[in-house]
């Protein structure tokens, strides 16, 4: 051994000094690619695994870099499918999955694709709710885009560290109110990661063009704060002026990296900021906000089914909402808008059919004064009324639908009373995940003796009572938030109007054919989603054209075959 060269890296050269130096000295992250189907393998939306074909293994250097064997995509589908099911903790198979995702891209969105009714639960509602919480155990590698406090000032610059340029949708969350869960700050990160592979796999946006991206402020999570492997900002989350600063530079950051027509889909906002943030960019952004207008849409879509059930109009019913915040505000507008394009009724009018409860009781006209903007709009005359059951048998609504956040408030006396007055009460228990449900769609046929038409948010099992096996409705997003964006993208629409959420409602209500009410649902199956979407996107495109909103000229005439000719498919790729 003659220099000190050698011996320093165990007998190897140490070229660029990485062992020789000290812990304080700089080094330079060198990162340098050979000919070699090494970074090939490692690259998620290329890699194919041992589906690499003889000629491609040649002429990509991959010979020795994979086991002689060859396997195809669905063999490879096959293996997976079996080994998520040996899994019986659902949080494994999330991690599994997001593996996969990391792993071999194309690969994940075909076993989402094919088994979409046993993997959604998986890598959304309710699996995620529980990785969210869990997040900072479970994270391996960064998904998506962090931008915090200390960023102020430099957002664009953080934008740009993003490796693509052409993004057609955002979905951002500042984590305060995740799912039913509260305040997971920077952990909310599952959330956005896991609504945009559902825009791909359901909606056919390509994985490229998404963008993930939680905004740090804090959080007042005090479990958080003490965890030692919490990943986000400690510090008490930042409010009023530094807070609406931060955001102001966060929209016209998109706007400026990456044009009008990116679709904002903002995602589990706390209340008090959700309302105005939509409120004061629609007007000058492309915005979305699932939680107040895909609920809305998705709940309307399945009222209007569920009429053809029941019988009569929207107009017809009288409604009580329990819970007040975005969710049921947001499904209480849009039932009144909808309401009023069919009758020609003023919406204030329309309105009046509609009742909402909050945590303080039925809310009515002498609570105006204390009531937050947003709910101002439901206050009817009618004496104030402390509990839901007190205001289910005084208003004595047709339609009873729960968006509170809290489990079984639909109690046997909620649910035998809306029984004792409708022939056929629906009820929607709409709250996540199935814990936070307001009852089980067990409890809402038993207690209505089999007559509910019933939807939670949550999946539940199908149902035997007296014979007869009644499937619950899923009042999932997952049905129009995917088709909603891919129409927004296709049609180049470089604003949202109500009316294309109503388009997107109608559009799925119509999909709900006389096979599917036989065994009570008010909703499709989930196995033919993508069909489903490629009609919601036709529809929506379809009203932003007539709108004047659509920038994509010209019109495509068949928009349900454009719409399907611009979804990504997840088979593998041939490589010269």
């Amino acid at each position: 051994m003659s220099s000190g060269m050698e011996t320093a890296g165990g007998g190897v050269e140490d070229a660029y000094g990485e062992d020789r130096a000290t812990e304080e000295q700089l080094i330079t992250p060198w990162a340098f690619s050979v000919a070699s189907g090494y970074t090939l393998l490692r690259d998620p939306r290329h890699n194919k695994g041992l589906a690499f074909s003889e000629a491609e293994r040649d002429a990509h250097y991959l010979r020795g870099l994979l086991p002689p064997a060859l396997a195809s995509q669905e063999l490879q589908e096959k293996k997976m499918m079996h080994n998520l099911r040996q899994y019986t903790v659902p949080l494994h198979r999330y991690i599994a999955m997001m593996d996969l995702q990391e792993r071999n891209e194309r690969l994940f969105y075909k076993l989402l694709i094919d088994n979409v009714e046993e993997l959604l639960p998986v890598v959304y509602t309710p699996t995620v709710g529980e990785a969210c919480q869990k997040y900072g155990s479970i994270y391996r590698r960064p998904q998506g885009l962090y931008i915090s406090l200390k960023d102020k000032g430099k957002i664009l610059e953080v934008l740009k560290n993003w490796p693509e340029r052409s993004i057609q949708v955002i979905v951002v969350t500042d984590g305060e109110r995740i799912l039913g869960l509260g305040d997971l700050g920077c952990q909310g990160m599952g959330i956005p990661v896991g609504k945009l592979s559902l825009y791909t796999a359901l909606g056919g946006v390509r994985p490229s063009a998404c963008l993930p991206i939680t905004i740090d402020v804090g959080t007042n999570n005090e479990t958080l704060l003490n965890d030692e492997f919490y990943i986000g900002l400690r510090q008490k989350r930042a409010t009023g002026q530094e807070y609406h600063e931060l955001l102001e530079e966060f929209m016209t950051a998109v706007k400026q990296n990456y044009g009008e027509k990116v679709l904002t889909q903002f995602e589990d906002f706390a209340n008090h900021n959700a309302f105005d943030l939509l409120a004061k960019y629609s007007k000058s952004h492309l915005v979305f906000n699932d939680d107040i207008q895909g609920t809305a849409s998705v709940v309307l879509a399945g009222l209007l089914a569920a009429l053809k059930v029941v019988g009569g109009t929207l107009a017809d019913h009288t409604y009580l909402f329990l819970g007040a915040g975005e969710a049921g505000t947001g499904i209480a507008d849009l039932i009144a808008l909808e309401m009023s394009k069919h009758t020609d009724t003023p919406i204030d009018d329309c309105r009046k059919k509609i009742w909402l409860v909050d945590s303080k009781g039925l809310i009515v006209e002498s609570r105006k004064e204390s009531l937050q903007h947003f709910k101002q709009p439901w206050a009817h005359a009618h004496e104030p009324l402390k509990s839901l059951l007190e205001a289910v048998e005084s208003i004595k609504p047709t339609v009873l639908i729960g968006t509170s956040g809290v489990g079984r408030t639909f109690t046997k006396e909620v649910v035998e009373a809306m029984a004792s007055f409708n022939e056929k009460p629906v009820i929607f228990a709409l709250s996540n995940p199935t814990s936070h449900s307001e009852c089980t769609a067990e409890q809402a046929y038993t207690w209505s003796q089999g007559r509910a038409v019933f939807a939670s948010g949550s999946p539940f099992d199908p149902v035997e009572h007296d014979g007869k096996v009644h499937v619950p409705g899923q009042s999932n997003n997952a049905y129009i938030f995917p088709g909603f964006g891919l129409g927004v993208v296709i049609s180049g629409a470089i604003r949202v109007h109500d009316d294309m959420l109503l388009a997107a409602s109608e559009a799925l209500a119509e999909q709900v054919t006389d096979e599917h009410f036989a065994k009570g649902l008010i909703f499709p199956p989930f196995t033919n989603i993508r069909t489903i979407s490629a009609r919601i996107a036709a529809k929506v495109a379809a009203k932003a054209y007539e709108l004047g909103l659509a920038s994509r000229l010209p019109r495509p005439d068949d928009l349900v075959k454009y719409a399907q000719s611009c979804m990504y498919t997840p088979t593998y790729r041939n490589y010269r």
